[in-house]
């Protein structure tokens, strides 16, 4: 087993990932590194034999690991990077600052990014998935996004150089994000905290929040998005097509197609990856089948399958 450096942080080896994802499945990573600070991070990633591979993790939101696990070093950011400052316009947040805290003290300050409030997940996972809703987008407001690359060097990216599209951008392999300005427009603090509480109430009623879910599934077909507007076509949205494919609430093992959503993939209780996965790509078939269009995941898979 190659070595590795020894941080300052936490260096788990064979660390099982399941109970660090929101649909609670995935094997184990060779190793998790959690860092102490920024700095750990520079120097373990500058020390780190190139052939080991890295993965940066948020908190699972949008991810499968599969039951095999992953053959790499797993780095995820914890408390001492997930400050959130606001400063006029600007809101500064940590990586590991979750969207709807980050929201909400926007809001506290006058400044409206009320769309982060309902995206499940991190800072780093809203940068890199280009995550959006209401017709917003995180590029929209993105001023600057911190990494820190393989090499250990800290650097500063432009929504230029991360070349956002719908629920992409060209984070540089293997870096990993530590920190996002955004700059949002003013707005009323109470108002923004109502229009929040509205958004909650109506996602409440619409998606299967209790359940144990990943988010939406699938990207919207041809990159089309969610406004939530009164006027919004559903033509083109990702539980239409699966709804027509006679999908919604189906099962595998312990899977399930959300009945409340269809784009909501859940753990009932006893899924594994493989079954999860497994339906999500009945599902991609299905629907194919029916309509012609493919579906294109939304979470993001990696790993390894269990082998017998």
């Amino acid at each position: 087993m190659t070595a590795l450096p020894s941080p300052r942080g936490k260096l788990t080896e064979n660390r099982n990932l399941n109970d660090l994802t929101w649909l609670r499945v995935g094997g184990p990573a060779d190793y998790l590194f959690q860092p102490a600070d920024i700095e750990d991070l520079q120097t373990f990633l500058r020390d780190l034999p190139t052939e080991v591979p890295v993965f940066p993790m948020g908190v699972g939101s949008n991810l499968i690991v599969r039951d095999g696990g992953l053959r790499a070093v797993v780095i995820r950011l914890g408390r001492g990077f997930n400050s959130i400052s606001v400063e006029g316009n600007t809101v500064t947040a940590g990586a590991s600052a979750l969207d709807a805290h980050v929201a909400r003290k926007a809001a506290d300050g006058g400044v409206d990014l009320t769309f982060l409030r309902t995206i499940p997940g991190s800072v780093g996972g809203a940068v890199r998935m280009n995550a959006g809703c209401y017709g917003s987008y995180t590029a929209d407001v993105l001023r600057k996004a911190t990494i820190v690359t393989r090499q250990g060097e800290v650097v500063d990216l432009t929504t230029e150089d991360l070349n956002f599209r719908y629920r992409q951008s060209d984070l540089p392999e293997s870096a990993v994000l530590v920190s996002a300005t955004f700059e949002g427009p003013s707005g009323d603090p109470d108002e923004l905290h109502a229009r929040m509480a509205a958004q909650l109430k109506k996602r409440d009623e619409t998606q299967p929040t209790k359940d144990r879910s990943a988010g939406s599934t699938f990207r919207n077909p041809a990159g089309f998005s969610s406004t939530g507007r009164e006027d919004d076509v559903h033509d083109l949205k990702a539980w239409k097509v699966i709804d027509d494919a006679g999908m919604r609430g189906a099962t595998r093992g312990g899977a399930q197609m959300s009945p409340k959503h269809s784009n909501f993939l859940i753990n009932t209780g006893d899924a594994s990856a493989a079954d999860l996965e497994g339906l999500g790509e009945e599902v991609r078939k299905k629907v194919y089948e029916t309509s012609g269009i493919t579906l294109e995941w939304e979470i993001m898979r990696v790993g390894d399958p269990l082998t017998e």
